[in-house]
């Protein structure tokens, strides 16, 4: 018997998916947000035993499907950990007064009008000098979200801002992972890469904050300055909101920006944030654990609860203590559940094929700047939605486009450039992609309740896809002028 592998066909290579999306658009429809709590999960597990089915009738070894399902998963260990810790920093700095205290300060401080255009600029500036969008949204982001719910602005449009500047600072930081595989994927000089990508990333983050400011000065908020002066007293009367607590965040910033790695920056964030709650908010530690019978007991009993459990804090409004409450490492299992479930998927497609077998349908029939550029996107944002991770969005079709750009005799940061303002900006709009769900679940937003408000995440392809049609600033191989 002949047990050769099969060639997948394009009709075949196409099943999982065209079982995946009427799945989660049904989940969508009767979960809503709860769809992340176990359907899309299923609906992830579901499709990729279908795709293993089809990997199977190809004569492709079991084991070898598992094998590259493992790989996938195991690549996103880090970020699952990150995850983790995320949970436990938010925990602790919600019981230090922390998180309360930067949402005083920034109420003082920021208006209405100008809130938005604030967060996103801040948000930029902190992931440029880190590298790291998850860092950004993770630390100032969180505290960020409490100032505009305190200011009456939905919590998606915030989130939409806080991402859209995160994003910006992460994709033009030379620190920043993806910049470097971007670069090395085109094989081109990072700063060449990120000098040539400043001139579709700046008109689009422009634009962006034009569109945050239209928003603010127009936008009514639903809460008055009254609110907000009681939202203060409120705050202030059950935390000790001491300028003191501006030191861990200031430390976790340095430590971010000096290139220490995330996960134990953020395990001495989430430490620190605990030493911090025993010293300057004890009244905080004992309403928590009423039933203790020492101090000591009681620190150690509200800290582990703040780092692994759900914690809130009493403030006799339910609407400052549904804002002042955390979900610790167990708040981050739904997400962790989601992305074992979606690298798998995503692992058993490029086990059987299915991803280049498409990508090379994509290919045929180029015909101008615009058509290569444009198709680049379609298929960074493809392997976003269907590998569920924004290194393989840049990685697969940057193997893949390659040659393509060299036959159009197009500089390689052309392709660098396409592969950045599509593959890594995207992957946050994604519900099960590693990016979407981190960020949905960091900052307790649907994705697709943020992502109409991601105004730089989807103006950033639009542009680079519009600079390719309209041939503006398309570099030559024979050019050497940018």
């Amino acid at each position: 018997m002949n047990m050769s592998k099969k060639q997948i066909s394009l009709f075949q290579a196409f099943i999982p998916i065209l079982v995946l999306i009427p799945l989660l658009a049904i989940n969508v429809y009767v979960f809503g947000d709860n769809s992340l709590g176990g359907a899309n999960q299923f609906a992830l597990l579901t499709s990729a035993a279908v795709a293993v089915v089809i990997g199977l009738s190809l004569k492709i070894p079991y084991n070898e499907i598992f094998e590259k399902v493992a790989s996938s998963i195991s690549s996103t260990t880090s970020a699952i950990l990150i995850l983790l810790m995320i949970g436990s920093l938010s925990g602790t700095w919600l019981i230090s007064g922390i998180i309360p205290t930067l949402i005083v300060y920034g109420l003082n401080i920021l208006s209405p009008a100008i809130f938005l255009v604030a967060t996103t600029i801040i948000c930029a500036i902190v992931s440029v000098a880190s590298g790291s969008s998850w860092s950004t949204i993770a630390t100032i982001g969180i505290a960020l979200l409490g100032v505009g719910s305190a200011l009456g602005f939905s919590e998606a449009m915030t989130a939409g801002a806080i991402i859209s500047g995160a994003y910006f600072g992460d994709k033009m930081s030379p620190l920043s992972d993806t910049t470097n595989l971007a670069a090395a994927m085109a094989k081109t000089d990072l700063f060449t890469h990120i000098k040539y990508m400043s001139l579709t990333t700046i008109p689009s983050f422009g634009l962006n904050i034009l569109i945050f400011l239209g928003i603010g000065i127009f936008y009514e908020t639903s809460t008055s300055d009254i609110e907000i002066g009681g939202l203060i007293t409120t705050v202030e009367s059950t935390f000790n909101t001491t300028p003191l607590l501006f030191l861990v965040p200031a430390l976790v910033v340095f430590l971010i920006i000096k290139k220490v790695k995330p996960l134990p920056v953020l395990f001495i964030g989430s430490v620190l944030g605990g030493i911090f709650a025993i010293i300057f908010q004890p009244q905080i530690i004992e309403q928590l654990t009423p039933n203790a019978k020492t101090y000591f007991e009681a620190s150690y009993i509200a800290l582990i609860n703040a780092l692994t459990n759900d914690v809130s804090i009493e403030t006799g409004n339910p609407a400052i203590t549904d804002l002042l409450s955390s979900g610790g490492m167990k708040g981050m299992l739904n997400t962790v559940w989601l992305i074992l479930c979606a690298m798998t998927f995503g692992g058993v497609l490029e086990a059987i094929g299915s991803l280049k077998r498409i990508s090379a349908m994509l290919l045929q029939g180029i015909h101008n700047n615009g058509g290569l550029v444009g198709r680049t996107v379609v298929s960074c944002l493809f392997v976003n939605v269907t590998a569920s991770d924004q290194y393989l969005a840049i990685v697969v079709p940057g193997k893949m486009f390659e040659e393509a750009y060299t036959d159009q005799n197009l500089a390689p940061e052309n392709l660098s450039r396409t592969l950045e303002d599509s593959g890594t900006v995207t992957s946050v709009l994604i519900p099960w992609n590693t990016c979407g769900a981190a960020q949905s679940s960091v900052l307790g937003v649907a994705t697709l309740a943020y992502l109409p408000f991601c105004f730089f995440n989807y103006i950033s392809p639009a542009m680079t896809i519009l600079f390719a049609y309209m041939d503006i600033k398309i570099k030559k191989k024979s050019n050497n002028n940018i």
